[in-house]
């Protein structure tokens, strides 16, 4: 597995954290997802995605992920 890390400065609450996980099992179920919500930071045990496709999903969420 690689760590995979996005700033997502528009993640604000609660919702946002768990939209940003759903996206991200979405597109690797086997993905172990950390939010540090007040870090505005997202860090992906990726398993068999790579950080665009993630980067992808976290978008299509409607947020705006930045590699960290």
């Amino acid at each position: 597995m690689s760590t995979i890390a996005f700033q997502v400065q528009d993640m604000s609450c609660g919702h946002c954290v768990k939209s940003i996980t759903a996206a991200v099992k979405a597109a690797d179920p086997q993905a172990d997802v950390r939010v540090d919500l007040a870090a505005h930071r997202v860090e992906i045990d990726a398993a068999a995605s790579s950080a665009a496709t993630l980067q992808s999903a976290i978008r299509e969420a409607g947020f705006t992920p930045e590699p960290a």
